[in-house]
């Protein structure tokens, strides 16, 4: 999502470790320069090299001495998927197999000279440095062919990929916060089913104070008295949308909703004072429904069921009568619920799965392949 200039929003339906390692992945795939890279020291083995290249899917780690403090040492050599290739000796040390003839370049390197010097020595991986020859960075040739391939991506300041995560309300959607903060995520969703309640309030300004880096974005309503309220309350953007997803029923179950053109139109008339985004989240079909969504006052449309189907959304493709499909289903669902979505409709204190009031159904979407050709 981010490579093509949208934003992905990691689902809360994950622990919250588990949550901020998606983050942390997003935040690494793809930079101008990889900023504390994954390092090894020079007496671990083989085996550990390979289960950290896996674990983190990194061809390259630079080794480092063993520091006095928690701190790695000076930067001694990388190793290479050249370097591991032929190896078969799995406890043979990370010192007998690391490339040791290093080509280095202080901090600050901008990247048409990281590109002359990749070039000039023919290699794939750049050490950055500081003064006393710590590895403080990594660029790689596969980062500069990466932004050369998506120039309109979306990045940070740092270069870095742009993610979205989801939380919700009360003490676990704050711890949750803390833990997508330390892992960088730059925007926090704090996702309910009613927006216009006081613990959405409460949570915006609570997850407000801990940084000014991350923006929040808090919904989902469908008023402009909503919107006022989680403006006042410091959301960066609100969310709108009363049940007007494929798979959602909170309009059929509780009897409550706005037809969405009506209130993304009451929402932005009251957001746009404030200079604060909509965004239009639900009921999209067509390309006709996103123009609607943009001219009804929207500066962002939140997609679900026409991207549920792509090889990179959540769910495992299965066949039903010669076809691949891929599970779809609500935050509202019986099913996510019990996964750890009922927060997101105050049910939280539900224990037994048959007492749970779904505002949600499952489903199947056929599967479409990579995201990429469907956002185009």
């Amino acid at each position: 999502m981010a490579q093509a200039g949208g934003l992905g929003v990691i689902h809360q339906n994950l622990t919250p470790a588990a949550q901020a390692a998606e983050v942390r992945k997003v935040k690494r795939y793809e930079s101008g320069m990889v900023v504390d890279p994954i390092t090894i020291f020079p007496d671990e083995t083989l085996a550990d090299a390979l289960a950290l290249m896996a674990r983190h899917g990194i061809s390259g780690i630079p080794v480092v001495e063993r520091g006095l403090s928690e701190k790695p040492g000076k930067l001694v050599g990388i190793l290479t998927n050249r370097d591991v290739r032929f190896a078969d000796d799995k406890r043979q040390p990370v010192a007998e197999l690391m490339t040791k003839q290093l080509i280095t370049v202080r901090e600050g390197v901008d990247q048409e000279e990281a590109r002359r010097l990749l070039h000039q020595h023919r290699i794939e991986k750049l050490l950055v440095v500081d003064a006393d020859y710590h590895c403080v960075g990594l660029v790689t040739v596969k980062d500069i062919e990466k932004a050369t391939l998506h120039p309109h991506a979306a990045k940070d300041a740092e270069g870095r990929l742009r993610v979205a995560a989801a939380s919700t309300v009360g003490d676990r959607g704050y711890d949750r916060a803390l833990q997508l903060i330390d892992a960088g995520v730059d925007l926090i969703v704090i996702d309910t089913a009613h927006g216009h309640s006081q613990a959405v309030l409460d949570q915006v300004g609570r997850i407000k104070k801990i940084s000014n880096k991350v923006s929040i974005v808090a919904g989902n309503i469908a008023t402009r008295e909503g919107a006022k309220a989680l403006i006042d309350a410091g959301a960066d953007a609100v969310k709108v949308g009363i049940g007007p997803g494929s798979i959602c029923t909170t309009r059929i179950v509780a009897g409550v909703g706005v037809p969405q053109l009506t209130a993304v139109m009451d929402t932005a008339e009251e957001a746009h004072k404030a200079g604060v985004p909509v965004i239009a989240d639900g009921g999209v079909k067509y390309s006709g429904d996103l123009a609607k969504a943009i001219a009804a006052g929207a500066g962002v449309v939140m997609i679900g069921s026409l991207l549920a189907g792509a090889e990179e959304a959540p769910g495992e493709v299965f066949l039903y009568q010669g076809r691949s499909f891929k599970s779809y289903r609500g935050m509202g669902s019986v099913g996510a619920m019990e996964a750890g979505s009922a927060a997101r409709y105050f049910q939280q204190d539900v224990k037994e799965s048959l007492k749970l009031v779904p505002e949600g159904i499952e489903g199947q979407v056929p599967f479409r392949g990579p995201v990429a050709p469907i956002l185009y």
